[in-house]
């Protein structure tokens, strides 16, 4: 089983922990990966973009004029797309983007992310991330101790004074332990769990 250090926000080592290998050593396999992040960014595409075909918009039920005899061309409705204030042809319809992943395949895609992280020494374990104050430069001293350029911190329940002086870092994400996904896992350089986020983690993937 792979043994990882623990440290401090100052980077120093104060202990190890144990990482179960059919969590953190599993085989990286791409194409599961890409299928469960492209489910993940397609859900967040909202698709309420829409426009009034014949059929959805308002009046048009009366002929404009008789059909021969006026010398102009033929109508049948003032609500044709031809019309100022007319229908739209062939225009954007709402839709639904989600894709549909198993949830064997969705643990095992965060199983493999993890285990990515950990392979490329890009995963830390803190022994506590919790801030005394919510002051930016007091954020940024704990990101160079840890050198943290685009990380992903996740704790195991919201800390406001941890997002109140993480927010205007750039490259910075932190969110709890419910809410780690594939995606920020491998959008980032670094990955920062505490050892109750690697407990809850191992009781929710096994």
């Amino acid at each position: 089983m792979p043994v990882v250090n623990i440290i401090d926000k100052q980077n120093n080592p104060v202990g190890e922990i144990t990482l179960p290998e059919e969590i953190f050593s599993v085989e990286v396999r791409p194409e599961i990966l890409h299928q469960v992040v492209k489910a993940q960014l397609a859900a967040k595409r909202a698709g309420t973009v829409g426009v009034k075909n014949r059929s959805r918009i308002r009046g048009g039920g009366r002929k404009p004029w008789r059909q021969k005899g006026t010398g102009r061309a033929r109508a049948g409705s003032v609500r044709s797309p031809l019309w100022a204030g007319g229908a739209v042809t062939h225009g954007p319809q709402m839709r639904d983007y989600s894709l549909k992943v198993n949830k064997k395949v969705k643990r095992l895609a965060l199983r493999m992310a993890l285990s990515a992280k950990l392979s490329e020494q890009a995963l830390l374990v803190v022994d506590d991330m919790s801030m005394s104050t919510h002051k930016t430069k007091d954020f940024v001293q704990i990101q160079n101790a840890l050198s943290l350029e685009k990380g992903l911190i996740v704790v195991p329940k919201k800390d406001n004074n941890l997002s109140l002086g993480s927010r205007n870092v750039p490259g910075i994400k932190v969110i709890d332990e419910n809410q780690v996904g594939v995606y920020d896992i491998l959008n980032s350089n670094k990955v920062v769990l505490t050892p109750q986020v690697v407990e809850h983690i191992q009781e929710r993937l096994q």
